[in-house]
């Protein structure tokens, strides 16, 4: 191995590099995520996929929280360098929806008889204005981070710390006053009004669940197993 087992890796002006994770077994692409030479190094030293979070800008364990980890097979860069292979064993699923693979929304079928140069639709909605996808799972992460974080250390002046304090019958009374202000901007059409009430509710919620032990993983995990189709393909109510 060389001296320095990165040294061809190309990173980017930001200091990043995309990285494709792929079932090592299968060769299936389960997921992309970008790393710096710490999440690499990070990965390499340990064995378990490390990544770049830049929403957070930290370092981030895959599975640190949901338990769905990667095992390292293989760090593989291409030709040029400029993008990164993990080959892992994926325990669960790799993609915070639920599903197998993050790479499970086909945009459109390829014509019959024009193979991979078929048109592909034009989108409308809100990918098609620029809306981040995925923003509500590094919110939530952010937050679930945050909370552990100050319930382990209280800070003077934490907010969380004080709520802790305080208890989780007056956390819960929080979250239904929080409900109701949301409700009300709701009703008055005040969509600013909304979103600001909407996120003091999940903050408020988060606080809540880490105080009574419970993860967004498992709440999200809830949500979905109400939206999958059954065994007769009749979807739950």
């Amino acid at each position: 191995m060389p001296a320095d087992p990165l040294a061809s890796v190309r990173f980017d002006g930001r200091g990043l590099v995309p990285v494709i994770a792929q079932d090592g077994a299968t060769g299936e692409v389960l997921m992309l995520a970008w790393a710096d030479r710490e999440a690499l190094e990070a990965t390499l030293e340990s064995g378990w996929a490390h990544y770049h979070s830049r929403s957070r800008g930290t370092l981030w364990r895959k599975g640190a929280t949901s338990g769905h980890v990667q095992r390292v097979l293989a760090v593989v860069a291409d030709c040029d360098g400029d993008a990164v292979l993990y080959r892992v064993e994926q325990t669960g699923p790799a993609c915070h929806t639920g599903e197998r693979s993050c790479f499970h929304d086909p945009l459109a079928e390829p014509a019959a008889g024009e193979g991979p140069g078929a048109t592909v639709p034009a989108v409308s909605g809100p990918a098609a204005e620029g809306a981040p996808r995925g923003a509500i799972e590094e919110a939530l992460r952010t937050l679930e981070d945050v909370v552990a974080e100050r319930l382990r250390t209280s800070p003077p002046g934490s907010y969380v710390a004080r709520l802790h304090e305080r208890g989780p019958g007056y956390v819960a009374q929080k979250v239904v006053e929080e409900a109701g202000e949301t409700v009300v901007a709701a009703l008055q059409g005040d969509r600013d009004g909304l979103r600001g009430e909407a996120a003091d509710l999940l903050f408020h919620l988060g606080v809540l669940l880490a105080e009574s032990g419970v993860t967004w993983d498992e709440v999200g995990e809830t949500l979905l197993s109400r939206h999958r189709p059954t065994s007769e393909g009749a979807r739950p109510s």
